[in-house]
């Protein structure tokens, strides 16, 4: 199987990337320069590296997450690295009013938005399904309906400077693995509500773009704390990634695939042979390594 994957895997991402990015594109720095931005999960991995990318290009930025001291800590380091301006709200997505106080809080700093980035996710585990209904419904607050939310109360913003949504997620979000249910349905649930949103949009000829970001195995702290004594793949840098994802949203993408060859190859294969697809996933665990 380890033979087969190799071979497939770069054909594959090869014909996809072709697909899907073989119109030109030219980012420059000079578009995000001045843009009100909103990243959430800001204060470590890809959204802490989203935001110093951010202030490099000399973006306005407000930042979330849960923890107040990494925050500031991020905050000093965009003022630092040449952010236009940088401001953060700390809480958790949990509170059902966190979504709207962030989005408040940018229009009473700015008066406006430009792009909002919904990165945060919530703490569950890896391993086979437990049985606890309760902790997907909790997940489910978290990683989909404050995306919902914040969306929400943003649109009035983002339809005045006919601003971009990017939406960080993930492979698990287009085709089931093993041992992350809870997150794999939060996931699904993103691409669906978002999808449907950009169509609503071109339909009532709403300017604002929607970019879905579709991400393998990534080497920040806690995917790899999680993960790694169970994955076989080599984890892609968290720096990389992050920089993507702004060049994404600033195109205005559909969708984003990173690593684009190892992630395109996959949902390829999800259209045109899904049973191998599953068994080449599986085949990538260490299932001897998952303990109940």
């Amino acid at each position: 199987m380890g033979v087969l994957l190799k071979i497939f895997i770069p054909l594959l991402g090869l014909a996809l990337a072709f697909y899907f990015y073989s119109a030109p594109e030219n980012f420059s720095e000079e578009m995000l320069r001045g843009k009100r931005v909103i990243v959430t999960g800001a204060s470590s991995g890809i959204g802490e590296q989203m935001a110093y990318h951010l202030a490099r290009m000399e973006a306005h930025l407000l930042l979330t997450a849960r923890t107040e001291a990494k925050l500031q800590k991020v905050v000093e380091q965009c003022l630092k690295l040449g952010a236009a301006s940088a401001h953060y709200v700390s809480g958790s997505m949990e509170d059902t009013m966190f979504p709207e106080v962030v989005v408040k809080e940018a229009e009473n700093t700015w008066g406006g938005l430009d792009m909002l980035i919904l990165n945060h996710i919530g703490y569950t585990y890896f391993n086979y399904f437990n049985g606890d209904v309760g902790h997907i419904r909790k997940l489910l607050e978290i990683n989909f309906l404050s995306y919902v939310a914040m969306t929400t109360s943003a649109l009035p913003m983002l339809k005045e400077s006919e601003g971009s949504i990017v939406v960080v997620s993930s492979m698990a979000g287009k085709t089931g693995a093993p041992f992350s249910a809870p997150y794999s349905a939060t996931k699904f649930a993103l691409d669906g509500f978002f999808s449907s949103l950009r169509q609503e949009f071109i339909i009532d000829k709403v300017n604002i773009s929607v970019t879905l970001c579709i991400l393998g195995y990534i080497d920040t702290e806690n995917a790899v704390r999680v993960v790694s004594h169970a994955i076989r793949d080599t984890p892609a840098p968290k720096e990389e990634c992050a920089l993507e994802i702004i060049k994404s949203g600033a195109l205005r993408r559909r969708e984003l695939h990173y690593p684009s060859q190892a992630v395109g190859s996959l949902l390829l294969l999800r259209g045109i042979a899904p049973d191998f697809l599953d068994s080449l996933i599986r085949s990538n665990y260490k299932v001897e390594n998952i303990r109940r």
